[in-house]
């Protein structure tokens, strides 16, 4: 078995969200994937449905640091996607981020 020590510092974006329809908010979430693609320190980002509650969801977007993730949720082209969300979210997208700390891997 070989230790991988996976990087630190890599932000993991979050944005919550409690959808009247998942359907309804798919094609956003799309877009906004694909405008983070666009932006540097850009990495990946995976869509998650509560197993629980299907009309809790999130969109977790992995950054390389902190001022990639507020420069593209602070950009106007996230701010205009988050408001046409809105119609179909129940309350405003929840905004995090957390900062991912160096782990050990076994292979």
């Amino acid at each position: 078995m070989q230790a991988i020590v996976k990087k630190e510092g890599m932000i993991k974006g979050i944005i919550g969200y409690k959808v009247l329809d998942y359907k309804s908010v798919e094609q956003i979430l799309m877009q906004l994937k694909s405008a983070a693609m666009q932006y540097p320190g850009y990495v990946d980002a995976e869509f998650l449905v509560s197993e629980g509650d299907q009309s809790i969801g999130l969109m977790i977007s992995t950054w390389e640091t902190m001022e990639n993730w507020r420069t593209w949720v602070e950009s106007k082209g996230t701010e205009a996607l988050l408001r046409r969300a809105r119609t179909a979210v129940m309350g405003s997208a929840r905004l995090s981020a957390y900062k991912m700390m160096p782990t050990v891997e076994w292979r």
